[in-house]
């Protein structure tokens, strides 16, 4: 054996000749979906890789190689044979990859994943095909075939370019709610005319609210602004879907007691006259048949959903289509008892063509609706992206790997854009209980929702025909089981606040629901998000400070309100600690922070309340943490060091790193304090104003 071998020979000895998958990682689902390149993170479990210490080494030892083998070249930036150097295309292939993710992983996919994606790409499509048929007739108030498009148009879009691996996109019960609301709002602003083709206008809303829902969410993703989930409370997304999931159950009793026809004629226009309006008819005007299917069909579905939950260790209960056997069977029955010639109203006959198949989603009917429909379509996209957003890092945790919030972004903008060029089609984006059972059934790529996509469209042009006996009030029924998913963590998110006594989140949450429920689903999450964005600038604009006490026979200082035993052993000394960046936000309030802290400590008080303590007589700045500061702060902080040396207070300044120093000095703050009043620490600065006292002293 050669006891060299040749840099070739290890590195092949390194690189893994063969990435294989495995359907036994993941925790014991399965297939190892982390373990495909390029595709997320590589846990210690990922077959076919060594060692993670080794496999980076070697990666890096190559990139060197080749970037040091082209700086060593002529300075030209092709090859001998004409082409770029092997690191650049490396990198220009990465850049790819990270923006389109399925140049990634369709590449190396295996077909041992394929059956695991295939059956949860069927479970999911027989469950969100009935969904979208009900989004879009009953809560949306469009042709049943919109729904069907909106289900598979986007999602196919979105596994090309979404980073999440079980995330499936397609319409939601909350946001065809408000594409509904806006619907109906328009074609009953002039009660005195009625529309000629209210279908037509309909069609051109939607169109126009999707394409508005694209364009706001990849503009979102395109300049960064992924973080938007982290500013807005999780209570007010929680008050929100409360809320309209009781707005949606509301709508829905309508059909499910038989009361359309007076509904039409009666027109309840709130949410409130909607609920007086049951109250005063279901028990003397219902429909007793379609109250009896209705009711039925939604016992059924409630039924099979807890036994699924019952029976979760045996696979055939578990991997049942609860949604699509009521369907099938209700349209068999009321084809076999003629349901619909005693009254129950049924799908019918459903045109598949829109309009034109395709068409470009701004023309001169949409655009007539453009200015009308803008805030509901920031409402969708804001709420929207959150939702999948929560989705999505939900499966990125369990399944470990990583997501980006921007590229979300404009994964889900890109599907809707797509999306609205086809008539009528309603905003998609991700949903958490079908991500979750997309999971569970063995779903580990978007092959799954390519599979889903696929069969959706094919139920679009094959299977509608079948459903024309289909009772609407069954529809309503399946809503009605989606309002009792969106219900089940409001105990447990309740619970927890008042167990944390966040009173400000129970308030939040409180305050969207009874907002939506009272005037309408866009009042209440518009006042709630100025309130939450509101909350969040008034966090960032206080700046942490705290004061510095000794710990007693040493020379460390700690925070006095963190430390007991720290104390402030030099009278009429100030020692600040600036625990954050400065900014313009956070530096407007710096001067009224710091002489609250002069005057009251840490204590809480009124600002009538007597001082507790004495002015300062020397202020000493402890600025470890500020590694930035910008120009507004800069400014601040002058004129406020400014106000202190006009009143005869010493200051001192320590721990002051490069980048704050290079601003203060171009701003002239070290001119106006002098060089020595810039210390290394605060010992050093305590031990000049000692020596400073006993000179005074003598």
């Amino acid at each position: 054996m050669d006891p060299q071998p040749s840099r070739r020979s290890t590195d092949d000895t390194l690189r893994p000749s063969h990435i294989g998958y495995s359907t036994q990682t993941l925790s014991g689902y399965g297939s190892a979906m982390s373990s495909l390149p390029g595709s997320g993170a590589v846990t210690p479990r990922t077959p076919g890789y060594v060692d993670g210490e080794v496999g980076e080494r070697t990666a890096l030892l190559e990139d060197r190689r080749d970037i040091s083998e082209a700086e060593a070249g002529s300075g030209s930036s092709l090859n001998s044979d004409g082409r770029p150097p092997l690191w650049r295309r490396k990198s220009t292939w990465a850049k790819v990859r990270y923006y389109i993710p399925s140049t990634a992983w369709i590449p190396q996919y295996s077909f041992s994943l394929f059956a695991g994606d295939f059956l949860a790409g069927i479970t999911v499509a027989s469950m969100l095909i009935p969904q979208s048929v009900s989004y879009a007739s009953s809560l949306a108030k469009l042709s049943p075939v919109t729904g069907l498009f909106s289900a598979a148009i986007p999602g196919i879009v979105y596994a090309l370019l979404g980073t999440s691996r079980q995330l499936n996109v397609a319409p939601e019960a909350a946001l065809s709610l408000l594409v509904g609301q806006a619907v109906d709002e328009i074609l009953h602003s002039d009660p005195h005319t009625h529309p000629v083709d209210p279908n037509a206008i309909s069609l051109a809303i939607s169109t126009v609210i999707t394409f508005q829902v694209g364009l706001i969410s990849f503009l979102l993703g395109l300049f960064r602004l992924g973080f938007l989930d982290v500013v807005l409370s999780r209570a007010l997304l929680r008050g929100f879907v409360t809320a309209v999931a009781v707005v949606i159950m509301i709508e829905q009793l309508i059909p499910m007691f038989g009361l359309t026809h007076l509904e039409h004629v009666l027109q309840p226009k709130s949410t409130l006259d909607k609920l007086l309006f049951l109250i005063e008819n279901a028990f003397t005007h219902a429909h007793k048949l379609t109250t009896m299917i209705s009711f039925g069909a939604l016992a059924i579905l409630v039924a099979i959903r807890s036994c699924k939950q019952a029976f979760k260790k045996y696979w055939f209960i578990y991997r049942l289509p609860e949604v699509f056997i009521v369907v099938v069977v209700s349209t068999i029955l009321s084809d076999e008892f003629g349901w619909d010639q005693d009254g129950v109203e049924i799908l019918g006959s459903v045109p598949i063509n829109t309009g034109t198949f395709v068409q470009f989603p701004l023309r001169k009917m949409t655009l007539r609706y453009l200015r009308r429909t803008t805030s509901t379509a920031v409402l969708i996209s804001v709420v929207g992206f959150l939702d999948s957003i929560v989705a999505a890092k939900q499966n990125a945790a369990r399944f470990g790997y990583s997501i980006s919030p921007n590229r979300e972004l404009v994964a889900l903008g890109a599907g809707n854009i797509v999306g609205a060029f086809i008539p009528g089609t309603l905003p998609a984006y991700g949903s958490i209980t079908r991500s979750k059972l997309n999971g569970d059934l063995g779903g580990r790529t978007q092959m799954a929702s390519l599979v889903t996509s696929t069969l959706v469209l094919l139920a679009t042009f094959f299977l509608l025909p079948w459903l024309y006996y289909l009772p609407k009030c069954v529809l309503a029924s399946i809503i009605c089981l989606i309002v009792f998913s969106l219900l089940s963590e409001l105990p447990h998110d309740a619970k927890f606040y008042w167990k944390m006594r966040a009173w400000i989140d129970l308030l939040l949450m409180s305050l969207t629901f009874f907002l939506t429920i009272i005037w309408n689903v866009e009042i209440g999450i518009a006042v709630s998000v100025v309130i939450s964005l509101l909350l969040v600038v008034r966090r960032s604009s206080r700046p942490r400070m705290t004061i510095l006490g000794r710990i007693p026979g040493t020379d460390r200082w700690k925070p006095i309100d963190e430390n007991p035993e720290a104390e402030e052993d030099a009278s009429g000394v100030l020692i600040v600690r600036i625990r954050e960046n400065l900014d313009f936000a956070n530096t407007a309030q710096l001067k009224e922070r710091l002489r609250r802290l002069e005057l009251y400590g840490h204590d809480k008080h009124h600002p009538a309340d007597e001082p507790h303590r004495h002015d300062a007589n020397v202020l000493v700045f402890h600025l470890a943490d500020v590694d930035t500061i910008d120009a507004s702060a800069v400014q601040i902080f002058y004129e406020l060091v400014e106000t202190y040396k006009n009143r005869g207070v010493g200051l001192y300044i320590t721990h002051l790193k490069q980048g704050p120093r290079e601003s203060f000095e171009k701003a002239g703050v070290i001119a106006l304090l002098d060089e020595d009043a810039f210390l290394k620490d605060v010992a050093s600065a305590m031990a000049r104003v000692e020596q400073m006292m006993r000179e005074r002293e003598r």
